[in-house]
């Protein structure tokens, strides 16, 4: 199972990547808030946590929110694929 998680962990790294790299070009406005301790702490550990920059995690939880934030996390192909996955492995 820590397979699967670290393999997803590194596709999601590089998804990151790759998006970060194309938003680059297109980030044209700054925005500045005020935020408690405590939230940037939990932002800084989530952003660690993903190897994404804060603000990139920022930007992916605004999208979401705008989007309507209810989409699951992983997509049913998603979880398939990762239940095969552990299927390879535990046999």
């Amino acid at each position: 199972m820590r397979a699967v998680r670290e393999e997803y962990a590194d596709e999601e790294a590089e998804t990151a990547e790759v998006e970060a790299a194309e938003n680059a070009a297109a980030l044209e406005v700054a925005l500045s808030l005020r935020i408690d301790r405590g939230l940037d702490g939990a932002l800084k550990r989530r952003a660690t946590q993903e190897q994404i920059s804060p603000s990139a995690l920022v930007r992916r939880l605004l999208r979401d929110a705008l989007r309507g934030g209810n989409e699951p996390v992983l997509t049913a192909r998603q979880v398939e694929e990762i239940a095969r996955r552990v299927m390879r492995e535990s046999a």
